[in-house]
């Protein structure tokens, strides 16, 4: 069983070459496929001088076409039994592929989800190894001492003798956060323990994600209509096709922040009707309300929110046969008030 590894890239080449970097000193040999969607920067010059010592293909856009595109073009190129996705500016721990094949042998059918970590130390720096700061942080930067500076670098050395350190200066979760923090753990604890529950596709990780290249050819591939959220409903049609999602323990990866340019699924238009029109299931109206029960939210009285995937499936399933994104969302919070009251 072979590997590919699926990397979508747009601006951020001193970060890619991290990525790079990681997945050169992987226990098992990958192929590399890396996407370049659109970028104005460097990108083109950092892959061509990655040393890698497995095949590395490089697929470009001339203008950007999303997440899901850029995704789908990687996989086209792929000659893996098993393509890995993830961004350019997440590191690979040495052993995700190997823990990725893993799973893959030891059970035919799934969809992978690994540890997802990030690195805060990295949010004001374009270029980690570089230090180079975001275009909006150069003053910033610039008032750090040295000694500061030196902490919040990632080096292509770290990455090779001292992997350890970046291991002990990173955090669970993809985004620093008491929410992000908690998200990871609910999804974790549903994944390690609650092989049953039905909505296990809500706990897929898109910058750490796995699957057979035939199930994702299968299902079609990534839903290019959607460019946030497109991981969850990917392992949605994959869950439904009888996939299983299951955690790779080991499998780490390690997000580079940055405190522009992120996307938040809770204000970010379009994507939940998208999703909704597609798959019209209550879960998937009340995905939102879980995100938002992970924070104080004013605007969510307690008793509708939702704590775990468990409950989230429970939810779900006391609104079966209701349609409707706010229908749904009603039925949910009304059902509360009644059981409240009685």
């Amino acid at each position: 069983m072979h590997a590919s590894v699926v990397i979508r890239s747009k601006d951020e080449a001193g970060r890619l070459r991290l990525t790079l970097a990681s997945l050169a000193r992987q226990t098992v040999a990958a192929e590399i496929i890396v996407v370049n969607d659109g970028s104005g920067d460097h990108t083109s010059a950092v892959v061509a001088q990655a040393q890698s010592p497995s095949p590395l293909i490089y697929v470009t856009h001339r203008e950007p076409q999303g997440r899901s595109a850029a995704s789908n073009a990687g996989a086209a190129r792929a000659s893996g039994d098993v393509l890995i996705f993830m961004d350019g500016d997440t590191l690979a721990a040495p052993d995700l592929v190997e823990h990725h094949l893993q799973s893959h042998r030891l059970r035919a059918g799934v969809v992978v989800r690994g540890q997802t970590r990030h690195l805060r130390c990295t949010r004001y720096l374009a270029d980690p190894e570089a230090g180079t700061p975001m275009p909006d942080e150069a003053a910033r930067i610039a008032r750090l001492p040295p000694h500061e500076l030196a902490r919040m670098r990632v080096t292509r050395a770290d990455i090779s003798d001292h992997f350890d350190g970046i291991l002990a200066r990173s955090v669970e979760g993809i985004y620093p956060g008491a929410g992000p923090r908690l998200l990871y753990e609910l999804e974790m604890d549903a994944l390690l323990n609650h092989p049953g529950c039905e909505v296990l596709w809500a706990a897929a990780a898109g910058a750490n994600m796995s699957v057979t290249a035939a199930m994702f050819r299968e299902v079609g591939g990534f839903d290019a209509a959607l460019s946030i959220n497109e991981h969850r409903e990917l392992a949605f049609r994959l869950c439904q096709a009888g996939g299983q999602m299951v955690a790779a323990i080991g499998a780490r990866s390690f997000h580079m922040v940055h405190r522009a340019g992120w996307r938040d699924p809770l204000v970010e238009p379009g994507w939940e009707e998208n999703f909704y029109r597609k798959h019209p299931v209550p879960a998937v109206a009340l995905l939102t309300l879980l995100w938002r029960s992970l924070a104080p939210s004013p605007e969510l009285p307690k008793a509708a929110r939702i704590g775990s995937l468990p409950a989230l499936a429970e939810a779900a399933r006391r609104c079966a046969g209701i349609y409707g994104i706010e229908a749904v969302r009603a039925a949910h919070l009304q059902f509360l008030i009644i059981a409240d009251a009685r």
